[in-house]
């Protein structure tokens, strides 16, 4: 496991155990990046049965959906340092 993946694997950690309730835009820049770091194909299908919630999660996958697998692990860790206020090392 490189470096990044360590660190993906510990922010995703740190998001799991977070209690602070965020906007629901910043809750779909985590998804939108956790989806794209981790899905292996390019056909993302948002699950739940709310069709309108679902639409959202499908266009802030969109928005990213041009950067790089390591990309997404990036800024996923951004964002988690941002509002955990942990540095993932």
């Amino acid at each position: 496991m490189d470096d990044l993946d360590r660190r993906f694997k510990k922010a995703f950690e740190i998001a799991s155990a977070m209690t602070k309730k965020l906007p629901p835009d910043i809750m779909l820049q985590f998804y939108s990046y956790y989806k794209h770091a981790t899905t292996k194909d390019s056909m993302v299908i948002p699950s739940g049965d709310d069709m309108v919630r679902n639409a959202f999660k499908l266009n802030a996958y969109f928005q990213i959906a041009n950067i790089s697998e390591d990309d997404a692990k990036r800024e996923y860790i951004r964002l988690v340092e941002k509002y955990s206020g942990e540095k993932v090392l």
